[in-house]
């Protein structure tokens, strides 16, 4: 197998054939996509509401330049896109992604496997490092403080134990690793263009040997919680195939028409029917209502092509 492939990158020929991106051990799907739905309203409200006061403050140029903030952004766009797609698989038995071209597929696969690591190291470093007096000052702080540094790593949390999503591939570490090295251009950027460090611990004037360690620590901290995250989703899901909840092989799966093992295969310009979950509706002939992939509605020993 090739060193980048799209099966190295979580993208397999039928993507997520057991839906485990959009369900959960303990709820149903629709149950799951109003918990991301309320958490993504929460992240959008809180991160809105911190941008505006730092325009109004007069930082707003700095927003961007914040590990903190970037991570956060990417947490709220995750919870965002799987809300909908979670919607969409509890309506209708299926969701848009599975459809969608594969490096769109392997964007979601990283930006899921971040958002379940850079939490962490945000709300380590913050708390280890970077508190101070003025971090409960006052109420809007403490709120902020407690939602970007504390709250964060709760929702990766959830995400990690709630959710079906498979444990991240290998392949997203070292790419985890070139995104925290990217982010240090970003910062010392930000001091030359803008005249100060967004974290203290970055100066190389005031830490000396110092930086070195920070750096290198931060890089060893990912790839701790990187694999402790990566092992619970592991122990989440055999814990899920033994009690009946997934199937212990993704290709048994991707052989079914309805993800359980009855044979389906999916191409991308092929439309597959699949009974409506929970759906109680009658097509023409008396039989079941069924929906394809492409969204149209049929009736048991109808074929409709788009």
């Amino acid at each position: 197998m090739a060193l980048l492939s799209w099966h190295r990158l979580g993208v397999q020929s039928t993507f997520d054939p057991q839906y485990k991106f959009v369900s959960s051990p303990v709820v149903s799907p629709a149950v799951l996509a109003v918990i991301r739905l309320v958490l993504a309203l929460y992240a959008l409200c809180t991160i809105t509401t911190i941008l505006g006061f730092d325009v109004a403050e007069g930082d707003g140029k700095s927003f961007l330049s914040y590990f903190t903030e970037l991570s956060y952004i990417g947490l709220t766009s995750y919870y965002w896109a799987a809300a909908v797609q979670t919607l969409f698989y509890a309506r209708y038995g299926r969701y848009l992604l599975r459809r969608w071209p594969r490096p769109l597929q392997a964007l979601h696969v990283l930006l899921q496997s971040t958002i379940t690591t850079f939490p962490f190291i945000v709300t380590v470093v913050y708390w280890a490092l970077l508190s101070s007096p003025q971090t409960f000052a006052t109420r809007l702080s403490s709120w902020q403080n407690i939602s970007i540094h504390a709250m964060n790593s709760a929702f990766a949390l959830l995400d990690i134990l709630f959710s079906n999503a498979p444990p991240a591939p290998w392949l997203m570490l070292p790419i985890h690793i070139v995104l925290l090295g990217a982010y240090l251009g970003v910062a010392y950027i930000t001091h030359a263009t803008q005249g100060f460090y967004t974290y203290s611990f970055l100066n190389p004037s005031k830490e000396h040997g110092l930086l070195a360690a920070y750096i290198v620590g931060i890089a060893v901290g990912e790839a701790v919680v990187f694999v402790l995250a990566r092992t619970v989703a592991l122990l989440r899901q055999r814990l899920a195939i033994r009690r009946g909840i997934l199937l212990a092989d993704d290709a048994e799966a991707g052989n079914s028409k309805d993800g359980t093992g009855a044979g389906e295969a999916i191409d991308e310009w092929e439309e597959i029917e699949r009974p409506i979950q929970g759906g109680g509706g009658r097509g023409k002939e008396g039989g079941p209502v069924r929906i394809i992939d492409s969204g149209v509605t049929v009736g048991e020993g109808e074929t409709e092509t788009v």
